[in-house]
């Protein structure tokens, strides 16, 4: 039977598309941010809300998705108190996360096999539920980019000049924290916790490598995310690979073919304006000819 003759493998392909959309404009705002690390701290949280969840009878995924949010509240305000220190939020939470999922994890020891789904992602296992959750994050973060393009823009390049300028800097960044921690609780049924950040922070690298100005990253990350969760969709159908990890190789393909064929142009533009110069310096010694008695002899 052909690939999409199958009904998860629609599902995944749509779930892909949803967070493949959306995940690497994230990413961007973040690689600029200087918090890059801000994704897979989430996913972490997101793991300890679903422990929680399960721990209490509660819906995984819920928990889980509301887990994510607070976390990414928490950051934004631990990062207010640690001004000069931006990194150390992100890593507090991180290792908070991290230690409270190990500890539920425990207390039931029947969780650990069914945690490898939101450790390396089972994107041919979304359901009906999850992809309705992806759609309304997708939904939320094309009207919040779009209403919010500008200040968010300002925001992210010079917080004092957009605090100066009238924008709610607090209000504004506490909603991006919101979204973020969104779409990571979204994107872990794709990637799962372990390589979430891939699917948001390889695409904006890879932009940010290349593009000339803000909105050519924006449509390069998304492009790249897209092309990289469709190839990894499709390799591991025909291979029978893990999706999660095929996608987040992918993607990292992309990266370093993007940065390799990066530095050959730069290496081949040098070597031709050296040529350039060494023509010009050739054109130069044969229009001016010294003569015998140490003058020069112009050939015009």
């Amino acid at each position: 039977m052909a690939m999409f003759d199958y009904a998860f493998m629609q599902r995944a392909f749509w779930a892909g598309a949803l967070i493949g959309s959306i995940a690497p404009v994230i990413g961007v705002y973040l690689m600029l941010r200087r918090q890059a690390l801000m994704a897979d701290t989430l996913s972490h949280v997101s793991l300890a809300g679903v422990a929680l969840g399960a721990v209490l009878g509660w819906s995984p995924a819920v928990a889980g998705f509301v887990a994510a949010i607070l976390g990414g509240l928490l950051i934004e305000q631990l990062r207010r108190s640690y001004r000069a220190y931006s990194e150390m939020p992100v890593a507090i939470v991180m290792t908070s996360g991290l230690a409270l999922a190990v500890v539920l994890m425990n207390l039931r020891s029947s969780l650990s096999q069914s945690f490898s789904a939101y450790l390396f992602g089972s994107i041919v296992a979304v359901s009906d539920t999850q992809l309705a959750l992806m759609a309304g994050v997708a939904l939320v973060g094309a009207v919040y980019f779009t209403v919010l393009r500008r200040p968010l823009y300002s925001l992210t390049f010079d917080e004092e000049t957009a605090r100066i300028s009238g924008i709610s800097v607090k209000w504004l960044s506490f909603s991006f924290a919101v979204f973020t921690g969104m779409a990571v609780a979204a994107a872990i049924p794709v990637v799962g916790v372990l390589l979430v950040s891939s699917l948001i922070v390889l695409p904006a690298s890879l932009a940010l490598r290349l593009a000339r100005g803000f909105a050519a990253a924006i449509m390069i990350a998304v492009a790249a995310g897209l092309t990289g969760i469709f190839s990894g969709l499709t390799a591991s159908y025909y291979l029978d690979m893990p999706p999660g990890g095929t996608i987040a190789l992918i993607l990292l393909l992309f990266l370093l073919t993007g940065i390799a064929g990066q530095k050959l142009r730069g290496r081949m533009a040098q070597r031709n304006g050296r040529r350039v110069k060494r023509a010009a310096r050739d054109k130069e010694d044969f229009i001016t000819l010294p003569t015998k008695d140490g003058e020069t002899l112009s050939m015009e």
